[in-house]
């Protein structure tokens, strides 16, 4: 006879039957709200196999209910996962891919932390043609007739990875908005920013951070050019967001600023790649610091810069709404968090941009001499070698600087997109993403398609000087939007023209560099391996400042 408390018997295939129920129901709520709470996590991942450990230890030693209990539950819910992803019911089950990225993301994410997104995903290209499946609800696309609808003014709202990137903070920053509306809001006082007006309000400071620069790496027989422009630009744009604060081209990296600005590129790869996780990063020590750190990099700039007041109309002077347009002047956090996202963007980018630029050049050293040979037509020495009445002027300057930026894009594997939840699919192009689907557009894979640029691996600048015949891109709708979607876009060529030009301008550079050079796309906008650079100046030092003013 059973007592009031007594348990019922049961047997063990009741118990584990029980569990891989429970098990499909909370893969099914996991599938539906994709939660990423931690509260929320740890009762859906621990109660049911908890429950079922009284009716287990009534047939099972302690420790062989506890494994079985939570054996069972665990590896039904990984197996309905790979059971439903891998399934022709599954919503992008038409798509092509690799077995491993149907199921999980996370070979992505390891991809990404190494700094080889954008060669891995054009290997795909190559193997299955112009749509992959790279995650689970995941596709790229190498189609430029889906670059428009895609990325385009009507074109789809940025997809979820962006906050996963920075931590899940509680204001997101510019990038990470979702909404076309906010996003157009929020995008207001960049576009006061970066118009020509602003721009023109920025050159004392290029000027001065340029001079700088090749002050520098003139009293040096051989520098790590890559090194250099990570420094300059990082000045240049603490200098532009925040009215100052760096100081590495005289200092170098002592604070480790630059260090923790790759740590925390590498970690933003990844986290965008395995979005749950960053939801943990923020609270758990040892992941993404570099991000912690900007972070704190970027609120103390911040609050310095509205203790000190404006010393100059730089870019915080109009996220701060200090111009007067913005009606209300927005909170601190937002401000610090776009101020921030300058800073790393811009630097990050910009130092890729010169870079590439300069090693394309540095390979190539017929395109390098008739280059200087344009710079010294237009800035002959003694005069100002960034005078704006000529870069218009200077058709082979935007040539070298448009094949640099074709075969290395600041962004290489492109700038996720989602269909979103609750808005239906949508096709872009011949493709048709169903609900809940990321997407982006390859701009690596764009770049070197033979359909879109004859000769696609080969540096020809004169590409975009010859016949329309023979300049695909010139005919090809959207191409444009894969390297000129972002606000900042314009600002980074400016910067590049102006601080290329000064360089050339200068000094002579020699390449030591021999051999594959590999690019880094995720994890820095650098080449990935550091070459001397062999320099002689061109102009006496005492030259240098006056011929600037």
């Amino acid at each position: 006879m059973q007592g009031p408390f007594t348990l019922p018997e049961v047997t063990l295939s009741d118990t584990v039957f029980a569990l891989c129920g429970s098990a499909v129901v909370v893969y099914l709520i996991f599938k539906r709200y994709e939660p990423i709470n931690f509260f929320v996590h740890l009762p859906l991942l621990t109660i049911p196999p908890t429950l079922a450990l009284p009716l287990l230890l009534q047939l099972l030693a302690p420790l062989q209910a506890v494994f079985i209990s939570f054996s069972v539950y665990y590896a039904t819910i990984v197996l309905s996962v790979v059971l439903y992803r891998l399934s022709p019911f599954h919503p992008l089950a038409q798509y092509p891919g690799p077995f491993l990225l149907k199921v999980s993301k996370c070979v992505m994410g390891w991809f990404a932390f190494q700094g080889r997104t954008h060669t891995y995903v054009h290997e795909l290209h190559q193997l299955y043609g112009d749509i992959v499946r790279i995650g689970p609800n995941e596709v790229s696309i190498r189609d430029t007739t889906a670059i428009i609808p895609l990325m385009g003014s009507l074109g789809l709202p940025r997809g979820s990875n962006w906050r996963a990137r920075g931590m899940y903070p509680s204001i997101p920053s510019l990038v990470s908005i979702t909404n076309h509306a906010e996003h157009a809001e929020r995008r207001k006082p960049w576009n006061r920013a970066f118009n020509s007006a602003a721009l023109k309000g920025y050159e004392d400071i290029i000027a001065r951070r340029a001079t700088q620069l090749v002050e520098n790496i003139a009293r040096r027989g051989k520098v790590d050019l890559g090194t250099w422009f990570s420094w300059f630009s990082f000045d240049f744009m603490s200098d532009m967001a925040f009215g100052g604060g760096s100081e590495m081209m005289r200092d170098g990296d002592n604070a480790s600023i630059w260090s923790q600005l790759e740590s925390a590129l590498k970690w933003a790869a990844l986290l965008g790649h395995i979005p749950w996780l960053g939801a943990y990063a923020r609270s758990v020590p040892g992941i993404g610091e570099g991000l912690k750190r900007i972070d704190a990099f970027g609120t103390q700039r911040a609050t310095l810069r509205v203790k000190n007041g404006s010393l100059s109309r730089d870019l915080f002077h109009h996220l701060n709404g200090e111009d007067g347009k913005a009606g209300t002047q927005p909170p601190l956090e937002l401000v610090v968090a776009d101020g921030t996202l300058a800073v790393i963007a811009g630097s990050d980018t910009t130092t890729g941009v010169l870079t590439n630029l300069f090693f394309c050049l540095l390979r190539h050293p017929e395109s390098y001499v008739r280059l200087q040979a344009e710079v010294d037509k237009f800035c002959p020495l003694g005069e100002n070698a960034l005078n704006t009445k000529h870069l218009g002027d200077m058709v082979y300057l935007n040539a070298v600087l448009n094949e640099a930026l074709r075969l290395y894009p600041a962004g290489p594997s492109g700038s996720q997109r989602t269909t979103g939840k609750g808005h239906g699919g949508k096709f872009v192009g011949p493709y048709y993403l169903p609900e809940e689907t990321n997407a982006s557009i390859h701009t690596w894979s764009v770049h070197r398609d033979a359909r879109n640029f004859s000769m696609p691996d080969k540096f020809w600048p004169e590409r975009w000087l010859i016949a329309e015949d023979l300049v695909l891109q010139a005919q090809t709708p959207g191409l444009g939007l894969t390297r000129r979607h972002t606000t900042t876009a314009s600002g980074r060529l400016w910067f590049a023209r102006r601080g290329s030009c000064r360089c050339w301008w200068s000094v002579d550079l020699a390449s030591e560099c021999s051999g594959h050079v590999w690019f880094s796309s995720q994890i820095s906008s650098d080449l990935g391996v550091r070459y001397l650079i062999m320099l002689a100046s061109r102009i006496p030092p005492s030259w240098w400042n006056e011929a600037w003013l």
